[in-house]
């Protein structure tokens, strides 16, 4: 007797195996029981050999394991096994046997996985397989970020350094497979339902956005979210697993509420944000999401929903990563008036797309330091727009290049913070800054402008795609759910 039910971490419905008593030396004449169930199997019984089906072996033929390793014999003395990627073997197809990963994965599938670094993961991942290894690229779901923006108005800076310079940096960095960038239109249609025009003239304002900040469709793929009707159906399977009470603790719900003087009177649409929020990112079976410190508590809550759907229907959905800035200063950029945070809908914003003009009349009207009265009086770094500016857009070449008197940042803060250093001056240097950081996204932006038919093509082209990744998922949601009636005569079906 083969046995291989050595004690091991067992995630949700492992199985456990164990290859039993065969009447002959033939393979097809053994059987192998499974104890529990396996990401759904609906009965634990005796499945003789060759029963896993044309799946079983499209499987084995996937893996196709080493010759001479242990598992390799195996899986040539029991052709009928599958391979099971929850750490055995088990007796399901591949079609059942699906399990989705969650936590932070160390590599990116394809080609370029490090095969020493995955041979080590997988050591320590699954201590079941050993003394033999696990297949090594297996062990790699593909990685994916899901982002993106309300369209209800040009973006501005705080987009820029909050998320979107990350995600050009993430799209550049070849360490994922797919990145979905979306256009929230149906979102930002839950607080302007009365003005669809708003939201549409916006799109192709924030898809211009998009372009001139380095976002490639060669790349990333681009699209709208109106455009994916199976996201309402997520959220909308979503809503029974959220309560009432949960949604009105979400801190960003309630400051948006109380920003938008909704108080009473909030629409059913803005108010399930999170839940509509966790469709679109689990519909792209996102391990990753790049955002702005504001949007952690929604990121918490999808989570929340994943894990518990999960917990329901069995592992179905992938648990994000959430990706903040590294810069400190990009968490939330404050508005020019001072106020916590940059908002269109308060005026309060210095655009990517803005002039020259409008960008030195905006800095040189920015509020400081409320105690540094006279150029002599000392002043606060802390809190301060302009310094908190200058954190989030400065680098050391713009010293020698606008303001040669001073070796970096940090002279620059100690002189205002001893006195002597008028704000005036400081606001002339961030105004440059601002001006060199600013300068080529506008010009690509220009660039676009003339292409809009090329930029309406990306959004189609893009928005199906999309489509059809979001169509897998909720196929695979609503056969977690045992709602798939019409499929394979699942509703004839008593267990």
């Amino acid at each position: 007797m083969i046995n291989m039910t050595r004690k091991i971490p067992r995630p949700y419905n492992a199985v456990r195996g164990e290859i039993t008593r065969c009447t002959t030396l033939l393979p097809r004449s053994l059987t192998l029981r499974a104890r529990g169930a396996c990401n759904g199997a609906r009965s634990s019984r005796p499945v003789q050999a060759g029963n896993s089906g044309a799946s079983t072996t499209e499987r084995l033929r996937r893996l196709a394991p080493a010759a001479g390793s242990l598992q390799g014999v195996l899986l040539r003395l029991f052709p009928f096994a599958v391979f099971c990627e929850n750490q055995r073997y088990c007796t399901r197809s591949a079609r059942v046997c699906q399990p989705r990963f969650s936590g932070k994965i160390p590599l990116s599938g394809g080609k370029n996985v490090d095969e020493a670094a995955a041979s080590a993961y997988n050591k320590e991942k699954y201590p079941a397989l050993s003394p033999f290894e696990a297949p090594q690229k297996e062990r790699y779901m593909k990685q994916i970020i899901l982002t993106g923006d309300r369209p209800t108005g040009r973006l501005h800076v705080g987009h820029y350094v909050g998320s979107l310079k990350e995600r050009v940096a993430l799209q550049n960095s070849g360490k994922f497979d797919e990145i979905y960038i979306m256009i929230a239109d149906a979102q930002a249609l839950t607080d302007n339902a009365e003005h669809p025009e708003k939201v549409r003239q916006n799109i192709m304002n924030v898809a211009l956005d998009y372009l001139a900040c380095g976002l490639d469709p060669e790349k990333s793929t681009l699209f709208i979210q109106s455009m994916i009707p199976e996201l309402t159906e997520l959220t909308f399977y979503y809503m029974n697993l959220v309560t009432v009470s949960r949604v009105q603790r979400n801190p960003t719900v309630k400051a948006e509420i109380q920003m938008r003087n909704f108080e009473a009177s909030i629409p059913v649409g803005f108010f399930c944000y999170p839940i509509s929020q966790a469709a679109d990112i689990t519909a792209f079976r996102a391990t990753a999401v790049p955002v702005g410190e504001d949007q952690l508590p929604m990121l918490e809550q999808c989570k929340e929903i994943v894990h518990k759907f999960n917990a329901v229907y069995g592992d179905t959905l992938v648990d994000p990563q959430i990706i903040l800035p590294k810069n400190q200063a990009c968490l939330r950029l404050p508005g020019i008036d001072g106020k916590a945070k940059m908002s269109k809908s308060l005026g309060n914003c210095i655009y990517l797309s803005d002039s020259p003009e409008d960008i030195r009349t905006k800095v040189m009207s920015m509020f400081t330091d409320p105690t540094h009265l006279r150029r002599e009086d000392p002043g606060h770094t802390e809190g301060n727009p302009v310094f908190i500016y200058l954190d989030a857009f400065c680098r050391p070449e713009y010293f020698p290049e606008f303001l040669p008197e001073y070796s970096g940042l940090d002279e620059l803060k100690a002189h205002y913070q001893r006195g002597g250093l008028g704000d005036v001056k400081v606001k002339k240097f961030l105004n440059n800054v601002l001006q060199a950081e600013l300068a080529p996204i506008r010009q690509r932006r220009e660039d676009w402008e003339k292409r809009l038919p090329d930029v309406y093509e990306i959004l189609r082209a893009g928005s199906e795609t999309a489509r059809k990744t979001a169509a897998a998922t909720l196929h695979d949601v609503r056969h977690a759910m045992r709602i798939d009636y019409f499929e394979d005569n699942n509703l004839l079906r008593k267990d």
